[in-house]
């Protein structure tokens, strides 16, 4: 389908309502700009338009659709959403990067191009939940160990330090664009590596959370499973929500 017929499908052609959002994730941002200024001027398809970003808006998209008298005023909203993050419960949340290790600490990935993109993902992920809560965190992290001169610091080494680093300067932008945002910190953020507790990885395998993952095939805290009917013999499917306080 062409990005044209799509947008004015998206955008409620030929129905009464012709009032649209559009959720808009960075890998379709300049994408869906230049769809979006050119059905503003060849076509009046909707008086007014509501876009939401899912990602950081680039400064260099923001200028130019304020510098851009046809769609300028037909824009009702352009926000940002602060949505990359995954939330898996009330408690906890993650990244979502199932390459992280090979991509930080990987073979020949040094100073390259995927280690900076992973380091950086992660980075904007963490900062933006709380940018979502409005929390200024102090930044605190393990450094990098004093060695001697006979001792070589490998790029692996740095990771820890290289990610805190990352995480504050994002947090320090929104400290002076996102309005209301605290100017002091309000929280700490500890950044930690499995060589701080070296337990934990055996405690793991103890919780009953994580029995419930590693036995069951469940979809985040979700289990489904089948029990016969009471009434004619047939499997009838049910769901239940396995955490620290379920009723199981």
């Amino acid at each position: 389908m062409k990005e044209f017929h799509w947008w004015k499908t998206f955008s409620g052609e030929g129905s009464l309502c012709r009032l649209w959002m559009l959720y808009i994730s960075s890998n379709l941002q300049k994408r869906m700009l230049s769809c979006f200024c050119l059905t503003c001027q060849e076509e009046n398809l909707c008086t007014r338009k509501h876009v939401y970003f899912s990602s950081p808006i680039p400064k260099d998209l923001v200028s130019r659709i304020k510098n851009d008298t046809s769609v300028l005023p037909r824009i009702g909203a352009l926000r940002e959403m602060n949505l990359e993050y995954f939330s898996m419960d009330s408690q906890g949340y993650i990244t979502d990067q199932e390459r992280v290790l090979e991509d930080l600490f990987g073979k020949d990935v040094e100073n390259s191009r995927k280690f900076n993109t992973c380091l950086n993902t992660m980075a904007v992920r963490i900062t933006t939940v709380f940018a979502s809560l409005k929390e200024f965190p102090f930044v605190r992290y393990r450094a990098t160990k004093a060695l001697d001169s006979s001792t070589v610091t490998s790029f692996r080494d740095l990771v820890p330090t290289k990610l805190p680093a990352a995480v504050w300067n994002h947090i320090t932008t929104y400290k002076s664009t996102i309005c209301n945002y605290p100017q002091t910190e309000t929280c700490e953020l500890l950044i930690l590596d499995r060589s701080v507790d070296q337990i934990a990885p055996v405690i793991h395998e103890w919780t009953y959370d994580a029995m419930c993952h590693d036995l069951l095939d469940m979809d985040g805290n979700k289990y489904l499973y089948e029990v016969p009917s009471k009434t004619d013999g047939q499997h009838e499917k049910k769901e239940v929500l396995l955490e620290d306080h379920d009723p199981v």
